[in-house]
């Protein structure tokens, strides 16, 4: 179906694999737009209910690759036309994204990582942003998700410096979800996404929504929205049946409806 990434469905998720392990999964223009459409049509999927990014071989993405961009290039344009849609595609995406950074994530390949909803971190794995060391400055959203993970003092650190960030720190910075051994890697995230899977889809939703909202509008404006959002999500089958398994004293089987 792709050429340079795999679309793999199991237990409810998609699993979305970047296919470049020569290029450390680097981006190139077909595989920023195989991702996206690949993220559309898990996106559409009545079957999908959470989405797994991760990469091939031992990167999760390198960022872009420099040796497909002509010298000549508008690097502005090229964000507006792949990067930014690609972006937007993962951060309106309803269902939970995770993810699985299986190596090193650098430059976009970062940004991308940030995008997710969770990010699944191998011990193995270590994340830098690279733009610095090409004379360029952050894309793809890292100046807007990693100051609100590390805060503004230490986003600036990171991407002035460009030093390597390992698993480790990731997890003490809060960029890092979950650490994972090597040899636990397949088994543990799978289990991660299954069980993201397995959440009241629209309740995510209306949180994920209500979350990126709440940096821009004042605590009323939220207050009211969050007011909306606990209407709507009071008449999902799932809310019911979170309503009777608690009172059956029992796990509650969600089917994201």
């Amino acid at each position: 179906m792709y050429e340079t990434v795999l679309f793999e469905v199991s237990d409810s998720v998609a699993r979305l694999t970047l296919n470049r392990p020569n290029k450390l999964n680097s981006f190139n223009e077909k595989m920023i737009s195989e991702l996206r459409h690949a993220l559309k049509e898990a996106r559409k999927s009545a079957e999908i209910r959470a989405i797994l990014l991760t990469g091939a071989g031992r990167a999760f993405c390198a960022g872009q690759d420099l040796a497909s961009v002509d010298e000549q290039a508008d690097h502005g344009e090229m964000l507006r036309q792949y990067y930014n849609p690609l972006i937007e595609e993962i951060v309106s995406c309803e269902k939970p994204v995770i993810a699985a950074v299986n190596g090193v994530a650098a430059g976009a390949g970062f940004s991308l990582a940030l995008a997710a909803d969770f990010r699944i971190v191998s011990e193995k794995a270590s994340f830098i942003q690279a733009f610095i060391h090409v004379g360029l400055v952050p894309d793809s959203g890292s100046t807007y998700f990693l100051p609100r993970l590390v805060g503004n003092a230490k986003a600036l650190e990171l991407m002035t410096l460009g030093e390597k960030i390992h698993a480790d720190e990731a997890k003490e910075l809060g960029i890092a979800t979950k650490l994972i051994s090597i040899d636990q890697w397949d088994e543990e995230i799978h289990s991660f996404a299954k069980r993201a899977a397995m959440i009241p889809t629209k309740a995510f939703a209306l949180m994920k929504q209500n979350l990126q909202q709440s940096w821009e509008l004042s605590l009323s404006a939220l207050l009211e929205k969050e007011a909306f959002a606990q209407r709507v999500a009071g008449l999902t089958a799932d809310h019911k049946e979170g309503v009777q398994a608690f009172l059956e004293k029992r796990k509650p089987d969600f089917q994201g409806k």
